[in-house]
C-alpha cells in the first residue's frame, strides 16, 4: 500500500502543460509593448496628431518666407447695356462690348522684426473695345510697395516666440503618447497573465484534487479517513471544476481585450511569459525630476502658456489707442497701343499714405480689454506655478511608489517560494496520513494566493516602472532619453 501511495503521489505532482503547437503565439511584456506601439489604434492616433502638428509648424514657417503669386482675369469679356452720364448731366443707355483682361505677378515678404510687409509687383492689362475697334494696353513694368503698421500688435514677432515652443511640445507629446500606450498595455498584459496563471493553477488543482480523491478512497476502504473527508474532497473537486470554467472564460475575455489593443490579427492562442523584475535599477527623485523638466511636454507648456499670456496682453494694448498704417510705393506705369511700347519710357509713380484710427470715445472698452488681459496673465502665472508643484509632487510620489514596489516584489517572491514548498510538504504528509484534509486545504489556498500575490506584485512593479518612463521620458534600463523617429 505504501508503494501505491508513492505512485499516486507522483501522479498528483504532474500538471497540465500547454501544447507547443504552431498556433500558439508566445510573447514577453516587452514584445507586447512594442506591438502596441506599432499597431494599436492609440499609436496611429498619436502618429496622426504628430503629423498634424508638423504641418501646422510648416504653415507657421511659411509665413516668414517670400511669397510669389500670379493672379489675373482671363478673359474679362462684357457685352451689355449701361447708363452713361452725359456732359449735360443726363443719362443715355449705351451698348458696351469689350474685353478687359489683366495679368499680375506679386512678390511679398513679411518682416518679423517690424511687422511690416514689402511687396513687388508687375502687371499688364489689355482693353479691347469691340464697338470702336480699339486696343489699349496698360501696364506696371515694376513697382515696390511697403506697408508698416504703427502702434499695433506684431503677431509675427510673437508667433516666432510661441510656435517653436508649441512644435517642441508636440514632439515630446508624441513620445509621451507612446509611453502612455506602454502604461495601458502593461495593464492588459497582466490582466491576461493573471487569468492564465489562474487557469493553470485551477487545472493543476483539479488534477491534484482528483489524485488526492483516489488516495482518499483507498484510505476510506482501509478505514483511515472518514466519509466527511471524502465529501469534503468531492466538494473541493466541484469547486476546482468551477474555477477552471471561470478561469477559461477570463482568459478568453482578456485575450480578446489585449489582442484588440495591440492590433494583433488572427486567432492564434496567446501565451504570456512571466516578466522578470529589475532589482539592480536605482531611481532617485533628483534624476527623474531633472529628466522630466528636460523632456516632458508639460515643462515646455509652462513656458508656452506664460508666453501666450504675455502675447494676449501685448495684443490688448496694441488695440488700445492710436493705430496707424504707413504705406509707400514706388514704381513705373505706362499706357500704349501695343505691349512693347508699354515698357518704353514708363512714367514714374509714387504713393505715400498714412491711415489713422484714433478712438475718441469708447466708454473704457480699450482699457477694459487691457486690464482683462493683465488679470488673465496673473491667473496664468498662478496656474503655472500650481501645475509646477503638482508636476514635482507627482514625480516624487511615483519614485517612492516604484522603490516600494521593488521591495514588495522581493517579499512576495519569497512568500511564493515558501508557500509552494509548504504545499508540497502538505501533500506528501496527507498521502502518508500525517495531515488532515482541513490543513491540506489551507496549504492549498495559501499556495494559490501566494502565486496570485506574486503576479500582482509584478504588475505593480512594472506598472510603476512604465509610469516612471511616462513621467520622465527616460529609459532607466538603458540610461538614456527616450526618442522616436
Amino acid at each position: 500500500m505504501k508503494y501505491l501511495y508513492i505512485i499516486l503521489l507522483l501522479t498528483i505532482r504532474s500538471a497540465a502543460i500547454a501544447s507547443d503547437g504552431s498556433d500558439t503565439l508566445r510573447l514577453t511584456l516587452q514584445q507586447v509593448v512594442e506591438l502596441a506601439k506599432a499597431n494599436s489604434i492609440a499609436a496611429k492616433q498619436a502618429a496622426t496628431t504628430r503629423e498634424t502638428k508638423y504641418w501646422e509648424y510648416r504653415t507657421y514657417k511659411s509665413n516668414y518666407q517670400p511669397q510669389l503669386a500670379l493672379s489675373g482675369i482671363l478673359p474679362g469679356y462684357t457685352k451689355t447695356f449701361s447708363q452713361v452720364q452725359q456732359p449735360n448731366g443726363t443719362f443715355l443707355v449705351q451698348p458696351i462690348h469689350n474685353d478687359n483682361s489683366q495679368l499680375r505677378l506679386d512678390f511679398s515678404q513679411s518682416i518679423a522684426a517690424t511687422g511690416g510687409t514689402i511687396f513687388g509687383t508687375t502687371q499688364l492689362q489689355r482693353f479691347d473695345d469691340f464697338d470702336r475697334h480699339n486696343v489699349l494696353y496698360n501696364g506696371i513694368p515694376y513697382g515696390i510697395n511697403y506697408a508698416q503698421p504703427l502702434f499695433q500688435f506684431n503677431s509675427l514677432k510673437w508667433d516666432k516666440r510661441i510656435e517653436p515652443l508649441k512644435f517642441n511640445e508636440s514632439k515630446q507629446a508624441y513620445i509621451e503618447a507612446q509611453e502612455k500606450i506602454a502604461v495601458d498595455v502593461e495593464g492588459y498584459f497582466f490582466d491576461l497573465l493573471l487569468a492564465q496563471v489562474n487557469l493553470k493553477m485551477a487545472e493543476t488543482n483539479l488534477a491534484n484534487t482528483e489524485g488526492i480523491i483516489k488516495i482518499a478512497n483507498l484510505k476510506y476502504e482501509l478505514g483511515k479517513v472518514s466519509k466527511n473527508d471524502i465529501l469534503q474532497l468531492q466538494l473541493e473537486k466541484i469547486n476546482a471544476q468551477k474555477a477552471v470554467g471561470t478561469a477559461r472564460r477570463d482568459v478568453e475575455i482578456t485575450t480578446l481585450t489585449l489582442r484588440s489593443f495591440i492590433g494583433q490579427a488572427g486567432d492564434d492562442r496567446i501565451v504570456l511569459a512571466v516578466p522578470k523584475d529589475i532589482n539592480n535599477m536605482i531611481v532617485s527623485s533628483d534624476i527623474v525630476l531633472a529628466e522630466a523638466n528636460a523632456n516632458r511636454s508639460a515643462a515646455i507648456a509652462f513656458s508656452r502658456r506664460l508666453a501666450e499670456a504675455k502675447r494676449d496682453v501685448a495684443k490688448a494694448k496694441g488695440q488700445n489707442g492710436l493705430t496707424a498704417t504707413l504705406t509707400a510705393s514706388l514704381g513705373f506705369s505706362n499706357t500704349a497701343t501695343n505691349i512693347p511700347d508699354v515698357y518704353k519710357n514708363p512714367q514714374n509713380q509714387q504713393v505715400l499714405e498714412l491711415q489713422l484710427s484714433i478712438p475718441i470715445l469708447d466708454w473704457g472698452r480699450s482699457k477694459s480689454r487691457a486690464k482683462t488681459a493683465l488679470a488673465n496673465q496673473k491667473l496664468t502665472e498662478y496656474a503655472v506655478e500650481q501645475d509646477k508643484q503638482t508636476f514635482k509632487q507627482e514625480i516624487i510620489t511615483q519614485v517612492s511608489l516604484f522603490n516600494m514596489m521593488k521591495e514588495q516584489l522581493v517579499y512576495t517572491a519569497s512568500a511564493d517560494s515558501i508557500a509552494g514548498e509548504k504545499y508540497k510538504i502538505a501533500r506528501e504528509r496527507y498521502v502518508l496520513g500525517d495531515l488532515s484534509i482541513t490543513d491540506l486545504g489551507i496549504a492549498f489556498r495559501e499556495n494559490d494566493q501566494a502565486q496570485r500575490d506574486y503576479v500582482s506584485a509584478l504588475r505593480d512593479f512594472w506598472g510603476a516602472y512604465y509610469q516612471l518612463r511616462y513621467l520622465s521620458l527616460y529609459d532607466f534600463e538603458a540610461n538614456k532619453k527616450i526618442t522616436y523617429n
